[in-house]
C-alpha cells in the first residue's frame, strides 16, 4: 500500500485534542456532541433493532429517561467520544470514537443509527467526517471497526465502504444478556484513506 499523500499531518494532534467532540458540519448532517437532550428524539426513532447489536447493549427500556441514562453513561466511558448525527436538526443516531489510543494513534468508530436514517447519505457521510477528522485533523494511523458478525447489514456497510476486514475475535465481547459474541474487525489505514475518501464522497454526490 503507498503512502499517505504529504497533505495529511505528519505528527499527530496534541492527545487532549483527540478526545474533544466538535461540532462537524457536513452536506447533508452535522454532527454535534451527543448529551441527553437528544433522548427524546433517539427513543422517539428507535425500535428493538436499533439496539439489537449493540457490544454493550442499549437503554434499559424505550423511554426518553432510559435513553437519557445510556448517554450518560457512554459519556461517562474513558477514551470515548460521542456524537449525535442530526439530520434535518433531529437526531437521528450517534457515532462514536468508542475507543481512542494516542500514544499508538488509531481510534474505533462505533455507530447507532435510527430505523429512518438508514440506506441513505446519513451512514456514509457520518462516516466521512469522522474518518476526515481522525486522519486529516488528529494524524491518526488507523481507524478501525468491530462489527457484530450475526449483523449482516453492518458487515455489508463496511465492505462497501472499503474498509480490510482483518478477521473475526470469537467471543470477544459479552452483551449484557450474557451472549458473548463474534466480532468481525475492519480497518482502515493511513494510506488506504484516500480511495475510501473518493469512494464516500462520490456516494454523496449521487445520493
Amino acid at each position: 500500500m503507498s503512502d499517505a499523500p504529504d497533505s495529511l499531518p505528519t505528527a499527530p494532534a496534541p492527545a487532549a485534542e483527540w478526545l474533544l467532540a466538535p461540532t462537524l458540519p457536513g452536506r447533508f448532517i452535522r454532527l454535534e456532541a451527543l448529551t441527553e437532550a437528544h433522548a427524546e428524539a433517539l427513543n422517539a426513532g428507535a425500535d428493538a433493532d436499533t439496539v439489537a447489536m449493540l457490544a454493550r447493549g442499549g437503554p434499559e427500556e424505550a423511554t426518553a429517561e432510559a435513553w437519557a441514562d445510556y448517554i450518560a453513561r457512554l459519556n461517562a466511558l474513558p477514551n470515548r467520544i460521542n456524537w449525535a448525527v442530526l439530520l434535518g436538526g433531529q437526531a437521528v443516531g450517534r457515532i462514536s470514537y468508542s475507543e481512542v489510543k494516542t500514544v499508538d494513534r488509531w481510534m474505533e468508530i462505533g455507530t447507532m443509527l435510527l430505523p429512518g436514517a438508514r440506506g441513505g447519505v446519513v451512514n456514509p457521510e457520518s462516516k466521512l467526517l469522522l474518518l476526515a477528522r481522525a486522519f486529516e485533523v488528529l494524524g491518526a494511523n488507523r481507524v478501525h471497526f468491530k462489527v457484530d458478525a450475526r449483523n449482516a447489514r453492518s458487515l455489508a456497510a463496511m465492505r462497501k465502504m472499503g474498509a480490510v476486514e482483518e478477521g473475526t475475535l470469537r467471543q470477544y465481547q459479552v452483551r449484557p444478556d450474557g451472549f458473548a459474541r463474534d466480532s468481525v474487525m475492519f480497518s482502515i489505514l493511513r494510506g488506504e484513506w484516500q480511495s475510501v475518501k473518493a469512494g464516500l464522497e462520490a456516494r454523496l454526490a449521487a445520493p
